[in-house]
């Protein structure tokens, strides 16, 4: 008897363990994706330590003449939004502080990021997939997961199809892991990065997903993993022969059964090819902390700019929604959050301006502000609000932030 079926690996999915066998579930990530699309546009960085991170802006001079900024000289409170292969060597990854990332990295060169371009990318590549396999679950910029179980062809046949699609439509290289879900696929496409293929059964569980960290598995974060490793458990084999009494005392009894079956490789979750957002939303982190007062006017055209930013997404998606929400991050990363609905939905600016400057009126401003978010949400799609009146406020002069 296959050893993973002894193990009770297949017992508990609906159907039991001949309808998960077929299943065949691939999860796609782009390989170091922002960073990979810079180095089209400049190839002479290739093999090197390079980190994106900061706002774009027009290529200076010496840009141009293919001088670039390094690390040592960075100065603010920027983040890494991601960084080749070569500065992660160095301990860089996505998320750390620029100039914590100076400091590992001193060399390493600094690129700033151009969301416009790595969107066109991101729909290139997703379409060069559909050709092949067009059950798709988008899942972000750079990843997506594809149910490949109707789609002719040996798993990794296939994979080596998709990847080469994905690279004669964009010049760039992915990582693709299949298995029988999405959970083990997840973790899978990470196994051989970059540019890997890995295809495993319930039967490779054992030896290349239960060596692995807890924190490897999508759905197990910082705290829960800080709290498993106190508990002495530091491999998903471990936690896959944890006591479920353990495990729900520490928990609680839902996420401690969840915990035991994504240990296990259980999961049932279907690929959604369509995918309703529950709200659109942009916010901006500044370089330096503002003051309400001081800073009235920057502040106001930060968020003006970030208002007309989420109306032009609702009219891109098609969306128009009623609960208009704003977020604000203090200089002590204390956050705050207001929101209003309106009696109709709207994708307007001059609409979702005045509901934000409707939320600012609740908000103490007694601390200096590091970020500021416009968010909207109920959203209902437009064809669905047509025959409701958008409203729409006519524009004012006056300052968001009195």
């Amino acid at each position: 008897m296959n050893e993973a079926l002894k193990n009770g690996v297949l017992q508990s999915f609906p159907g039991g363990a001949s309808a998960v066998a077929e299943r065949r579930i691939a999860h796609l990530d782009m390989d170091a994706f922002y960073a990979s699309v810079e180095l089209l546009r400049y190839p002479e960085l290739k093999g090197l330590p390079v980190v994106i991170g900061g706002r774009r802006r027009r290529a200076s001079d010496a840009e141009l003449r293919g001088e670039f900024m390094r690390l040592a000289d960075y100065s603010g409170r920027g983040v890494a939004t991601t960084a080749t292969y070569e500065a992660r060597a160095f301990g860089v990854h996505s998320g750390i502080g620029l100039m914590k990332a100076a400091a590992l990295a001193p060399e390493a060169i600094l690129l700033p990021a151009d969301f416009e371009e790595y969107g066109r990318y991101s729909r290139r590549f997703k379409a060069a997939v559909a050709e092949i396999a067009p059950q798709i679950e988008d899942r972000g910029i750079d990843e997506i997961y594809i149910d490949l179980t109707d789609v002719p062809g040996e798993s990794r046949t296939l994979a080596a199809r998709i990847k080469d699609n994905v690279r004669h439509a964009t010049g760039l290289s992915c990582s693709i892991g299949i298995t029988p879900n999405k959970l083990l696929s997840k973790i899978a496409s990470e196994l051989d990065k970059p540019d890997g293929i890995t295809v495993l059964t319930h039967a490779d569980l054992a030896a290349r997903i239960w060596p692995l960290p807890p924190k490897r598995i999508n759905g197990i974060g910082p705290r829960a993993s800080a709290k498993l490793e106190a508990m002495g458990i530091d491999t998903i084999g471990a936690l896959a022969a944890a006591a479920p009494a353990a495990l729900a005392a520490a928990f609680g009894a839902r996420y401690a059964q969840w915990l035991l079956d994504a240990a296990h490789g259980r999961d049932d979750r279907p690929v959604v090819t369509v995918r309703e957002p529950k709200s659109i939303s942009r916010e901006t982190t500044f370089e330096r902390d503002l003051d309400q007062r001081r800073d009235r006017e920057e502040l106001s055209r930060i968020l003006l700019g970030l208002c007309e930013r989420v109306a032009g997404d609702l009219e891109r998606k098609g969306y128009l929604g009623r609960t208009i929400g704003v977020k604000l991050r203090y200089a002590d990363f204390a956050i705050v959050t207001r929101d209003v609905t309106l009696e109709r939905p709207t994708r307007d600016a001059a609409a979702i301006r005045d509901a934000v400057r409707s939320c600012l009126k609740r908000v103490v401003f007694d601390r200096r502000l590091r970020l500021l978010g416009v968010r909207v949400g109920a959203l209902v799609r437009e064809d669905d609000a047509a025959s409701a009146t958008e409203a729409v406020i006519a524009a004012e002069s006056l300052p968001l932030f009195e």
